[in-house]
């Protein structure tokens, strides 16, 4: 009909990202949080350790969070979800994990 759009609005378009592709986009934020530093043996994986590969750093999380936010928005919120965990599940965190949680916010409503 004239004057109806045939473009799709913007909450058609937008689609949560497959975990292979919040996997991909962690990688690329780690890379720029951490520079070339990130030296890992083969690419990451949802099994990758943030403490024993990886071996980030607090600053390095902080920043991690702040990316996470920027690529994300809001729904997001890295920072509360680990304000959660106890110290040793922060310690055993992996990228999976980072993975699933960025993918189940963006699910929610």
């Amino acid at each position: 009909m004239p004057g109806q759009s045939t473009h799709p609005s913007p909450a058609e378009t937008t689609a949560v990202p497959t975990p292979e592709q919040v996997l991909t986009d962690l990688e690329r934020i780690l890379v720029e949080v951490v520079g070339d530093d990130l030296l890992l043996d083969e690419p990451m994986s949802m099994d990758t350790s943030f403490n024993d590969d990886l071996q980030l750093e607090s600053i390095e999380f902080v920043a991690l969070a702040e990316m996470l936010l920027a690529e994300y928005g809001e729904r997001v919120d890295f920072v509360s979800w680990m304000a959660g965990m106890e110290l040793d599940q922060v310690v055993a965190l992996t990228a999976g994990q980072v993975v699933d949680f960025v993918v189940s916010s963006l699910q929610e409503d």
